[in-house]
C-alpha cells in the first residue's frame, strides 16, 4: 500500500489574516476587531465614555415600543466591503427586540440577522465609528446606528441602510443651555 500524499490549497492572504485575528488573545479589558482589513485593538472605556453608554441604555429603554435585549460589546460577523476579508466589528451597544432572545444562544461572534440597533460612543478613534464602523453596519442591513460623537458634541440617527452606507442621516446637537443665576428660579441665557 502506498501512502497518498495530500496537497492542501495555501491559504489566501484573507485567510491567514482572519485566522490571526481569530487566535489573538487580548489582554483583559481590551477589545480587537477586524475593520475593513485591518486589525484593531481598543482599551478600555474611561469613564466618561461609559456614562454616555448608561445614559443611552436608560433612554432607549424608557422610549422603546418594545421591550429590548442589550448587549455591551457583543461581536458581530458583518459582510466585507472591497478587497478585505469579512469584517468582525464590537459596537459599544447591540440592541435586539426581547421577544427574539437574539443573545441567549449567540456565540462570540454572531451574524447582523435580527439585530435592531447599535450604536458607538467616540473615543480615541472616533473617525472609525463616523466611517467603517457606519459602513459596515450598514453593509450588515442594521437598521439603526445611533453614533454619539463627543469630539463634535453631537448625535447622529442612520437609518434605511443600503449595499454600502445609510440613506437617512439625521444629525441633532444639544441647544445651548441656560446659565443659573445666583437666585433660584431666575435664569439667564
Amino acid at each position: 500500500m502506498s501512502a497518498m500524499a495530500h496537497e492542501h490549497e495555501p491559504l489566501t492572504q484573507e485567510e491567514v489574516l482572519l485566522e490571526g485575528f481569530l487566535a489573538l488573545d487580548t489582554p483583559e479589558g481590551f477589545r480587537a476587531e477586524l475593520i475593513e482589513g485591518e486589525i484593531v485593538v481598543t482599551p478600555p472605556p474611561e469613564g466618561a465614555h461609559e456614562a454616555n453608554i448608561s445614559r443611552i441604555i436608560r433612554q432607549v429603554a424608557r422610549h422603546s415600543a418594545v421591550d429590548m435585549d442589550v448587549s455591551g460589546n457583543k461581536g458581530l460577523a458583518v459582510p466585507r466591503g472591497g478587497q478585505c476579508v469579512k469584517n468582525h466589528v464590537i459596537p459599544d451597544l447591540t440592541f435586539a427586540e426581547a421577544r427574539v432572545g437574539l443573545f441567549d444562544d449567540a456565540g462570540a461572534w454572531m451574524p447582523c440577522d435580527e439585530v435592531a440597533m447599535v450604536v458607538e460612543v467616540t473615543s480615541t478613534r472616533a473617525d472609525r465609528d463616523r466611517t467603517a464602523k457606519r459602513h459596515c453596519y450598514a453593509r450588515g442591513g442594521i437598521p439603526l446606528y445611533l453614533l454619539a460623537d463627543r469630539e463634535k458634541n453631537s448625535v447622529t440617527l442612520l437609518s434605511e441602510p443600503g449595499e454600502d452606507d445609510y440613506r437617512q442621516v439625521n444629525t441633532m446637537r444639544p441647544p445651548p443651555l441656560p446659565t443659573v443665576a445666583a437666585r433660584p428660579g431666575r435664569c439667564v441665557t
